[in-house]
């Protein structure tokens, strides 16, 4: 058995060294864009809850405050089931795509999501609603890590911080779109059916479409090695070398030469050396970034309610924000491998901070758009960067669920967090929403840069060590 091991550690190694030499030509990004794509729904998902929030009012299923802490009727709660779903999903559900593969999960929990959000959107009461809300966001959730752990393990390590950029580009158009459909259908009703209802069903139906394309994206061949399926493994690397060695037009680089892996884990592994302290420092860090992310991106039309805008305007402004969704990644490719990782993610979240500031502090109609684009920007930025990071911080065996299990955290901190937003809002406005905000940006800041180690530019298996 040892030496099964050692063989399975060696052939590993030399799977990730050959992929990890790859020049970025048109099929690697073609992997990219094809991963990229499958993300945009669930995208599409996650950013819906600020659009369809007003229907829901309208329609008297919700009501746009919560009535105690944890009140079940107003919006926080359907902000709250989502992500209790989403934690759901990502905690108790992301070691699944470590045994049965990254390929499969990333195709079955797309179907579970779908039919979870058709039949949310024929719900006409709270907990219906709620309850299929929840549903929704535990297929989402491991959907999400996967792409992830995915998308890391096939990009070469060169690019690798802007294929999880130009991953969050594509990913990110689905936010204008929501965002467009909402202003269009909620404050209507065609056919005589509430618009949040065509807006949930749009994003449901076109994720079917995403289902096909992703059947021309392999299994992760650092997966396969680990797992002892090393002639599958063999068999993907060198049809992809030869796609690209052709696009290229020159030799390969040599593979470097990289450490073997141990070619089983657990979770037990996260917590212990070296991984132990990268596991605190992004449990904390994703418990304060979500208040700064979703703290806004959830609540944008709300927040303009609350600043006297009324709904179509509101709704409006929301979408004019929301272009700005894949502009940050994509400005941040620039950056991506050029700019280290932990210090992106610090420079982030200070903007997020001192915008978001500004923008409670606004009334007019340019200057509050102008403000919004740019905690969006800064947001964006943010989250394309700690996607990337999060998934360099641990090896092949253990990658999808110590990352499903530190960001699990982010889906809880939102669970309580959209009751505290609430309670800020009606207490203090929009100023103390983005004092909290603020807040929790400084501890994302010392966290990442106090303790975050360098990645860019180094192998996944140089960087697990």
């Amino acid at each position: 058995m040892p030496d099964d091991q050692s063989a399975i550690g060696a052939t590993s190694a030399a799977i990730a060294a050959r992929l990890d030499r790859l020049p970025a030509t048109r099929s690697v990004w073609g992997l990219i864009a094809l991963l990229s794509l499958g993300g945009y729904f669930e995208f599409y998902d996650l950013f819906m809850t600020g659009g369809v929030a007003p229907g829901l009012v309208r329609d008297g299923i919700l009501t746009p405050t919560t009535p105690g802490l944890f009140g079940t009727a107003g919006i926080a709660s359907f902000v709250a089931a989502f992500f209790a779903g989403l934690f759901v999903g990502t905690l108790a559900f992301s070691i699944v795509a470590d045994r049965f593969g990254r390929r499969v999960i990333f195709t079955v929990s797309l179907l579970w999501y779908t039919v979870a959000s058709l039949v949310m959107a024929t719900q006409h009461d709270a907990f219906g609603l709620n309850l299929w809300r929840f549903i929704t966001g535990v297929g989402l959730g491991v959907e999400l890590v996967t792409i992830d752990t995915y998308l890391a393990e096939l990009a070469p390590r060169a690019i690798r911080g802007r294929a999880f950029a130009a991953n969050q580009v594509i990913q990110f158009c689905a936010v204008p779109t929501v965002a467009f459909l909402s202003w269009l259908l909620v404050p209507r009703a065609p056919f005589g059916i509430s618009g949040w209802r065509w807006v949930v069903a749009a994003g449901a139906v076109g994720a079917v479409a995403v289902w096909f394309i992703r059947r021309a994206v392999p299994e992760s061949p650092r997966w396969l090695a680990q797992h002892g399926r090393a002639d599958e493994a063999e068999a993907i690397v060198a049809a992809l070398e030869r796609r690209v060695a052709a696009e290229y037009g020159a030799p390969l680089p040599v593979p470097l030469a990289l450490p073997p892996e141990p070619a089983r884990g657990s979770l037990i592994e996260a917590f212990r050396p070296p991984y132990a302290t990268r596991t605190f420092m992004l449990v904390v860090f994703n418990v304060f970034q979500t208040v700064g992310f979703y703290g806004f991106s959830n609540w944008v039309p709300q927040l303009l309610i609350s600043q006297g805008i009324g709904v179509t305007h509101s709704l409006l402004y929301t979408f004019v924000i929301a272009l700005a969704a894949p502009v940050g990644p994509l400005l941040a490719m620039l950056l991506a491998d050029r700019v280290e990782r932990k210090w992106l993610i610090v420079g982030a979240a200070g903007a997020v901070a001192a915008f978001g500031l500004a923008f409670a502090q606004t009334r007019a109609a340019v200057p509050l758009i102008a403000l919004g684009v740019c905690v969006t920007l800064a947001a964006n930025t943010m989250s394309f960067s700690f996607h990337a990071y999060q998934t360099e911080l641990y090896p092949t065996r253990i990658r999808a669920v110590a990352v499903g299990f530190v960001y699990s955290w982010s889906r809880l901190s939102v669970v309580f967090s959209a009751f505290a937003i609430a309670a800020f809002l009606r207490g203090f406005g929009t100023p103390g929403v983005f004092a909290f905000i603020a807040g929790s940006m400084a501890v994302v800041m010392v966290t990442i840069g106090a303790l975050g180690p360098r990645v860019n530019d180094r192998a996944l298996e140089t960087i697990s060590h």
